[in-house]
């Protein structure tokens, strides 16, 4: 078996070392040659302390490198650089390549996901892609803790196929053949853990934390019905499995960056400050622009667009949606 893992980030070297410990030829390619180089001099990531990089992994900038008589390509660079990134590939990748989607996002514009994405510049190609989704930090994967994933396809047989290659003691995988489901959850529950992050930095408790993800979540489903997903997705490990590790943990990089948020740091300076991509900032356009396009309330996004992207006051947002008016929860 031999993998082309496209990104070298936390969350790609993760899953290089689950593939390479499984036994896989594992090629890992970035464009970043100095990061390239750091990771094959030292075999360590600096964001992943403690934790070894397989001699048997090789790196390259290649692409032709990269893409060669490769079984699978593992997709894990930021959504902002999916489009970009596939589209510098295509010319080497094969006609019917299976291609895994570990990104988790919309494309604000198109406001497709990021197998629509993928699929979309390779639409010549007949190429078949996966989403690999679900409560999985990088830090916890690369130390071998036991994590569950969903692959999600609509052709199963493809979908158990992946789930086979990814499937260790460590590492349990799950099928779906719901895709918009499972991406949509992907790229909204990062949203709702930037609230949560919100609310932690302005000083609220474990109940303001609990609201905020429980109806967090039933916007999400409202939303997700409404694009045509599966209801039963969002009650899955792709659904409250990934917010509740999202919302609630500090090796979340959106709940950190909502943190400092609501200990009054402006956002951009926050994103910097915790120096990874921060994907529930990114997705807030897309899902806006979702919102707007299926007529879907969606009150905490919506705030949580206003506090990043309008300068809402955090204090005055809670304000706002504490005194919104009076609802029934399960007929809403």
């Amino acid at each position: 078996m031999k993998i082309g893992v496209i990104g070298a980030g936390t969350w790609g070297t993760a899953l290089a070392r689950l593939l390479a410990n499984k036994g896989y030829e594992v090629t890992v390619y970035s464009v970043i040659e100095q990061e390239l180089k750091e990771l094959s001099r030292t075999r360590a990531h600096k964001n992943l302390p403690g934790v070894e990089i397989p001699e048997s992994i090789a790196f390259t900038s290649d692409k032709k490198e990269l893409c060669d008589e490769k079984d699978i390509l593992l997709n894990v660079v930021p959504s902002v650089f999916v489009r970009s990134t596939i589209e510098g590939l295509k010319d080497f990748i094969k006609e019917g390549q299976v291609i895994v989607d570990a990104t988790k996002g919309i494309e604000t514009g198109t406001l497709f996901t990021m197998s629509q994405v993928i699929k979309d510049v390779l639409k010549d190609k007949n190429v078949k892609v996966v989403a690999l989704s679900g409560p999985t930090h990088a830090e916890e994967v690369s130390k071998d803790l036991p994590t569950t994933i969903v692959a999600a396809c609509e052709d199963q047989e493809t979908a158990q196929y992946v789930q086979n290659i990814f499937m260790t003691d460590n590492m349990r995988v799950y099928t779906n053949e719901d895709v918009l489901g499972v991406e949509l959850c992907g790229a909204l529950k990062n949203i709702i853990a930037l609230a949560c992050g919100i609310s932690t930095g302005l000083g609220f408790g474990d109940n303001a934390k609990a609201a905020i993800m429980t109806r967090g979540m039933a916007e999400m489903i409202r939303l997700g019905k409404a694009c045509g997903a599966k209801q039963e997705t969002f009650s899955g490990l792709a659904g409250i499995g990934d917010l509740i590790v999202t919302a609630t943990s500090m090796h979340s990089r959106n709940n950190r960056c909502g943190i400092l948020i609501g200990q009054g740091e402006d956002p951009r300076m926050a994103m910097q400050e915790i120096g990874m991509v921060v994907e529930g900032i990114n997705a807030l356009p897309a899902a806006m622009e979702l919102m707007e396009k299926h007529q879907v309330e969606m009150p905490i996004i919506r705030m949580v667009h206003g506090i990043v992207n309008e300068g809402v006051d955090p204090r005055e947002a809670v304000i706002e949606l504490m005194r919104r008016d009076k609802k029934n929860e399960i007929n809403y």
